[in-house]
């Protein structure tokens, strides 16, 4: 079968053909430009050690949670699928067993992402000839397993294959950043950065809070029991993230969009409860609303772009997160208030030059009510692009048919990837702008903007303007 037949070259745009030609010229400009990922998960050790990746299941199934949580939803054990448990218990150690399970249940991801990314790994990275399904499972487990055994599927070598100017992963406060530090070296130390998500150390709910505070101290040499010396070990954390891991952006994903601006005083008397472990729910949730706040000021300093992730029950499967720990796919959306929340931020350096702070939603109904009237307005706001669970076809063009109108193209970030998949990250990206030329074509079809301005959009949606939020500083495309 050609690869026309499986990926089809007009996928994603409008049916229309006059609507179908516009998005065709379009993407012909920005198909092949290089990718930038400056928010992505990504485990920075492939691209220090660059080994071989291990068995295509290995790679392509067990670490994946938008695989795992179908999966699990119709009934398929994680145990079959090769997801170890904390207790030991013994699970499917045999790579084709795990990939056949998956090849008999592929059928299940019709019309999700997944099966567009995953195809597109298949046929497009991989360049499987026959659909993939139980009969094919074996012939495309041996293809993989033959390319990524060579020096072309090496981690490196796909930064160059896939066109990948930078990409980011993240990494929590107390993490040493080695991995980084050991591409110092190399030619791949500015195209591999991290981010800083102190999560770990602003999180009071986390049982190891008061420990990893403790940890915080003896990195910083700064007592993490009191106010004062707390910022200050986290701003020399920051500082030591953007020196060794060239990092330009923190990440905060916390239940709530909340934010404060306390008195100094309080906010020791609210340290000193979440170090003793009998903060409620709701001191806790104050702490991490000061620290946003506090984040905020610190990236006034040094120039790091604030991401807000608010909104998701994290391990909402209580008895499964016992048994596998996090990451299994229970994590679900919430709703979410972003214009009260925010307010005490906005109020003290929603005004500051130099700040940057992008939000993002797991909460679709705020588009346009709060989320698009907040970036059209406050100088410092971007909004991310859909994420998880509206990283999808249809989420990017309800994203831009409701934020357009009132924040226009330009107070949003581009595209910034968030994966933890390394090889669905050109899937990623051309399932964006295929979407956004597509919305483009409606409004050139409606002549709402003309072609000329829709070509500069669709470059900037691409590349440009993720550059500039993140403050990247490579060189704009044109």
């Amino acid at each position: 079968m050609t690869h026309d037949k499986l990926l089809h070259p007009d996928r994603l745009f409008p049916a229309l053909p006059a609507q179908r030609d516009i998005a065709r010229a379009l993407y012909a400009r920005v198909k092949d430009l290089p990718i930038i990922s400056p928010h992505g998960h990504t485990d920075p050790s492939w691209f220090s050690g660059n080994e071989n990746f291990d068995t295509p299941a290995d790679l392509l199934i067990v670490p994946d949670h938008y695989l795992l949580r179908m999966l699990y939803s119709q009934g398929i054990s994680l145990v079959d699928l090769g997801v170890s448990s904390k207790d030991g218990s013994p699970a499917e150690t045999d790579p084709r067993k795990i990939w056949a399970t998956f090849a008999k249940h592929y059928y299940l991801f019709a019309g999700t992402p997944t099966r567009l990314w995953m195809d597109h790994v298949f046929y497009d990275v991989f360049g499987a000839t026959e659909a993939f399904g139980p009969d094919t499972a074996d012939a495309i487990y041996d293809l993989i397993d033959g390319q990524i055994k060579s020096d072309d599927f090496k981690p490196r070598a796909l930064l160059d294959r896939f066109n990948i100017d930078l990409i980011a992963t993240t990494e929590g406060a107390l993490d040493d950043l080695k991995h980084h530090a050991a591409l110092d070296c190399t030619d791949y130390a500015r195209r591999v950065i991290t981010t800083f998500r102190p999560d770990d150390c602003i999180d009071a709910d986390k049982p190891q809070f008061a420990g990893n505070l403790d940890t915080l101290s003896g990195l910083t040499g700064f007592n993490t029991r009191e106010w004062n010396g707390y910022l200050d070990a986290m701003r020399a954390r920051r500082e030591y993230f953007r020196k060794v891991g060239r990092a330009t952006a923190t990440d905060h994903g916390h239940p709530t969009a909340a934010t404060a601006d306390l008195p100094k005083v309080e906010c020791q008397k609210l340290l000193d409860l979440c170090l003793s472990g009998k903060a409620t729910a709701q001191q806790t949730e104050l702490f991490r609303a000061q620290m946003l706040t506090e984040m905020a000021g610190m990236s006034i300093t040094d120039g790091m772009t604030l991401q807000i992730h608010p909104g998701s029950y994290r391990n909402h499967n209580a008895p499964l997160f016992a048994r596998y720990g996090a990451d299994k796919g229970a994590d679900i959306p919430m709703r979410v208030n972003y214009t009260q929340s925010l307010q005490p931020l906005l109020s003290k350096y929603g005004n500051e030059p130099g700040l940057k702070v992008i939000l993002f939603t797991l909460d679709e109904s705020n588009y346009a009510r709060e989320l698009a009237p907040l970036a059209g307005h406050y100088p410092c706001l971007k909004l991310g692009p859909p994420w998880w669970f509206h990283d999808s076809p249809q989420a990017m063009l309800r994203f831009r048919d409701q934020v357009t109108e009132t924040a226009g193209f330009y107070n949003t970030a581009g595209f910034n990837d968030d994966t933890r998949a390394f090889l669905s990250v050109p899937a990623r990206h051309d399932v964006a702008r295929r979407m956004d030329c597509h919305f483009l074509a409606l409004l050139v079809s409606e002549h709402k903007i003309t072609m000329t301005e829709a070509e500069r959009l669709s470059i900037d949606l691409t590349y440009n303007l993720a550059n500039d939020a993140y403050s990247l500083g490579l060189e704009r495309k044109v």
